[in-house]
């Protein structure tokens, strides 16, 4: 059973988040403010996981964030934003923290965060000794709309980043997400065309490994069940830089919002777009809006 830390300040808040994570078999501690919550991490607490308000008293989710990055780097932070938090929690999202989840969606976007998060946290191999002798390597693969693909091939690349000394646990875990998030998008929003709002029907089932109706329908109807997923990646000591196309018919780049634009966090379909962009260094878009470039420099 996963442990979750939750900091947040609210009572009425605490009951909400409590019974959405327990009712999932989460267990669940809760402190008020950022400050308790880091001395339980250094007292020994045994968390996977940290889920945290941005706005608190003492010590702020943003702090919190950072603190946990440098003392705790292994713990995974989620923020809870609220209206006019955007701009903090963009900046906690670039200083450490793994995702965030709108308080105004906390009941249908909390479990699907949460899952996702700890999943990538625990992709943990390790290949040091032979990875440390590895200057330069670049992987290409054409793959079929074949789901069970996705984590294999994310957990490969995280491994390759890692033993090439690109980034820490941290930011291993944050690519791993982005990465995520861009071939998940390339198979459903891409190759299948499924749209955000259809998405919003079938999370929860594809994180359970069940297939949608939609989804099984175009997974073998053409021309979706044809097209294949393009990913190019180039590792050297210095950067990363991976290449995810589609082909599917794309979509409009010019809608994406930029990251601390008001409401950004809570506009619908575009959670993954904005992670991707807060976790890379790099995220450009083609023309057509099928072919993703995001790089990773190398962390000093």
């Amino acid at each position: 059973m996963s442990r979750i830390l939750v900091a947040e300040d609210s009572s009425t808040q605490v009951v909400l988040i409590r019974g959405i994570l327990e009712d999932e078999d989460y267990e669940v501690d809760v402190v008020t403010n950022g400050k308790q919550a880091l001395q339980r991490l250094e007292e020994g607490g045994d968390y996977d996981l940290v889920l945290t308000d941005m706005v608190m008293p003492e010590m702020d989710g943003l702090q919190l964030a950072r603190a946990i990055r440098a003392h705790h780097a292994g713990t995974p932070v989620i923020l809870m934003t609220g209206k006019g938090t955007d701009e903090l929690a963009i900046e906690a999202l670039e200083d450490g923290a793994a995702g965030y989840v709108p308080k105004s969606r906390m009941s249908d976007r909390l479990v699907d965060e949460v899952t996702q998060v700890l999943h990538m946290a625990s992709m943990e191999r390790s290949y040091k000794g032979l990875l440390d002798c590895l200057g330069r390597t670049q992987f290409i693969f054409e793959l079929e709309n074949n789901v069970s693909l996705i984590d294999p091939l994310v957990d490969l690349l995280q491994q390759m980043m890692t033993g090439m000394h690109l980034c820490d646990s941290t930011a291993r875990l944050r690519a791993g997400v982005a990465l995520e998030h861009a071939l998940l998008n390339a198979l459903y929003r891409g190759n299948l065309e499924i749209s955000p709002e259809e998405m919003l029907n079938t999370r929860e089932m594809l994180f359970q490994g069940e297939a949608p109706q939609l989804v099984k329908e175009r997974l073998s109807q053409p021309p979706y069940c044809d097209r294949k997923i393009y990913l190019d990646a180039l590792l050297t000591k210095k950067d990363a830089t991976f290449v995810i196309r589609d082909e599917g018919s794309g979509f409009d780049t010019s809608k994406i919002p930029n990251p601390g634009a008001p409401d950004s966090l809570e506009q619908e379909g575009v959670h993954g777009l904005l992670l991707m962009q807060t976790f890379m260094d790099e995220v450009v878009f083609n023309d057509e809006g099928n072919e993703v470039r995001m790089v990773k420099r190398r962390e000093v």
